[in-house]
């Protein structure tokens, strides 16, 4: 199992908008590909007096990499496009990858 995660670094003056869009708009896309599946969002806590921004994780799981790479061909490149076109340089996203260990073994 992979999972997809997308950390974004957002300017705190917009931070309830943002992610707001993220919850309303951005997850429900992504789920609604059939794709990626178990969505988990999270603040990554910070020393909020050190940053100009708040960071989010955004996580999702997909069966294998051939997936991932046909969903962001097909509709995830542009989902994320929409983000930043929509916030301008105001959010900042990477995408990284992982890969499950399975701890039985």
């Amino acid at each position: 199992m992979i999972i997809y995660n997308t950390t974004f670094h957002i300017e705190n003056d917009i931070v309830d908008e943002c992610t707001n869009y993220i919850k309303t708009i951005y997850i429900p896309a992504i789920i609604q590909s059939g794709f990626l599946a178990y969505p988990r969002f999270h603040r990554i806590l910070t020393k909020q007096d050190e940053q100009e921004g708040s960071c989010f994780s955004l996580q999702f799981s997909v069966k294998n990499m051939d997936t991932l790479n046909y969903w962001l061909e097909k509709e995830g490149f542009v989902l994320l496009q929409n983000l930043t076109t929509h916030f301008k340089n105001r959010v900042l996203p990477f995408s990284t990858l992982l890969d499950e260990i399975d701890l039985e073994q």
